[in-house]
């Protein structure tokens, strides 16, 4: 994750005014002055929830119901969720029954059955020797805030019930899949949040401004939520209504709504789109679009076609990685911007560890010329050997290269040594830093000292990336969102800005790519 350089290099006073936390972050080209039209879709984007009351409430319901309608035994009801046991990123292997966590070239760097640990051993037995296929559906992906209660019924139940009862993995899963989808779907969940949205939704008083400043700009704004009316209706009153007095209502910041979108397949599919009246009834397939109305359902091609701009001209802000950005990104030329919340708390960890994060490069680099140095020491025993073994002495007295030999062995277990406790250093740096943000997983967008697979998909398909969508406020409208300079191996050291300081960068880390004013 590139946080630790701007631009430009070390931080200018521009940038010292946002914090970290609040700055949008590049990884591909965007000139917003070519930007047309800017999407949004609502939950977990434009409304930011309070994670941890509507989590607890999905994973009650979830398991209320799973007891009720799926037959599972009434002792389920007494497990607690547990927020820090998931995060965003996880894979379930649903033949096994596992937790898994990998980096972005799918190695299984982590391992939960339930809430044990794997060891080393049993991890690297399961999963060493076999490709991980990410379209099988022996796998399903925890790549939604929305997903974390299931991910945590799912190991707190294989916690509880085994080894007293033989569980289907695989069954679980999908039984608690169907069933959060259920709460969802019915209506429960959110006429319960809709019962106290200030308790559940945090109104941001810096969303409308943001707004404002992009339509100020020209542009014009569209809503595309997968959430049907009455819930957006709601919703969206009560983020906006009356934040900004040229906007009376929630409905003169955007150009277009659109509720139902049924993404990803809004993307990948020819629905109709459906006018609405004032109350959320459809009222027949719309054949033009108009401001003011509401919309609902429709398809990629028709939307674009009706608003009369399309591919690289629009810019699409969500936060499902696969809905709203994987999908949109294969499907289309829009360009993207994905809302990760994770980015401020896993920001202000490692700000908070900035020093060992330097102490960490320092000593890497420390162990990198050590086993450098031992791999030549390596070599010159290897040499002496052969010379003594064959007696080639090339005139010099045996005991002098005995002796030799001896210095050799004795620098070799000196760097031994060295490399050991470097070693440690490392190992406990990278636990202080890793394990203090998660002790189950780790860093969100990293696994061990690489991009974690979740990390890597916002890499490869988010244009821009940010915490929340006011964080558009610091910008301008027409800003060119610069991306960072990428590293081929043989690049690196040549004259590059570094990170800490010096030309210690891998392959990889890339110069530059956040902006904060």
């Amino acid at each position: 994750m590139r946080s630790f350089v701007t631009e430009s290099g070390p931080e200018t006073p521009a940038h010292r005014e946002i914090p970290r936390e609040r700055r949008i972050y590049v990884n591909r080209n965007l000139r917003m002055d070519r930007i047309e039209a800017v999407g949004f879709d609502m939950d977990y984007t434009l409304a930011i929830y309070r994670m941890r009351r509507i989590e607890q409430l999905s994973f009650d319901m979830t398991i209320a119901l799973l007891v009720r309608s799926f037959g599972y035994p009434e002792e389920i009801l007494s497990i607690r969720y547990d927020p820090e046991f998931v995060v965003r990123g996880l894979v379930v292997d649903k033949e096994r029954g596992n937790l898994l966590k990998m980096d972005r070239f799918n190695y299984v760097g982590r391992v939960y059955h339930g809430r044990k640990a794997l060891p080393r051993e049993e991890r690297w037995r399961l999963y060493r020797d076999e490709k991980i296929r990410a379209a099988s559906p022996r796998y399903a992906w925890i790549d939604t805030l929305f997903a974390l209660p299931e991910a945590s019924i799912y190991a707190e139940i294989i916690e509880l019930l085994e080894p007293a009862r033989r569980l289907d993995y695989g069954k679980l899963y999908d039984d608690i899949r169907e069933a959060i989808d259920t709460v969802h779907r019915d209506g429960s969940l959110k006429s319960e949040i809709q019962k106290d949205l200030d308790g559940f939704v945090v109104r941001d008083p810096e969303l409308g401004p943001a707004l404002h400043k992009l339509r100020s700009s020209g542009k014009k704004l569209f809503l595309l939520t997968n959430s049907l009316w009455d819930y957006t209706s709601a919703v969206m009153t009560h983020l906006l209504d009356g934040v900004l007095p040229e906007y009376p209502s929630w409905r003169a910041y955007f150009e277009y709504v659109l509720v139902g979108g049924a993404k990803p397949r809004f993307f990948t599919e020819s629905h109709p789109l459906l006018e609405l009246d004032p109350g959320g009834g459809v009222i027949g397939k719309a054949e033009a679009l108009e401001k003011g109305k509401a919309y609902q359902g429709g398809n990629l091609v028709d939307f674009e076609k009706m608003m009369g701009i399309g591919g690289e001209k629009i810019l699409y802000v969500g936060d499902h990685i696969y809905g709203d950005i994987v999908r949109s990104k294969k499907s289309s030329l829009w360009r993207t911007c994905m809302v990760v919340e994770e980015l401020e708390v896993e920001l202000e960890h490692l700000m908070r560890h900035a020093d060992e994060l330097g102490t960490l490069a320092a000593e890497e680099r420390r162990q990198a010329s050590l086993e450098d140095d031992l791999n030549l020491e390596r070599s010159r025993l290897n040499a002496l050997d052969r010379r003594l073994i064959h007696g080639d002495l090339e005139g010099e007295p045996r005991e002098a290269l005995e002796r030799t030999r001896a210095e050799s062995k004795r620098s070799m277990e000196q760097l031994r040594r060295s490399i050991r406790e470097t070693s440690e250093t490392v190992s406990r740096l990278s636990g202080l830093i890793d394990e203090g943000f998660n002790r189950y997983w780790g860093l969100t967008f990293k696994e061990g000292p690489e991009n974690s697979r979740f990390g890597e998909q916002i890499e490869d398909y988010a244009c821009i990336y940010t915490s929340r969508v006011s964080n558009l406020l610091f910008s301008s409208p027409m800003q060119y969102f610069r991306a960072p300079r990428a590293l081929m191996p043989h690049e690196v050291g040549l004259g590059t800005f570094s990170v800490y300081g010096t030309d210690d960068r891998r392959p990889g880390d890339r110069l530059g790519g956040d902006y904060g004013a």
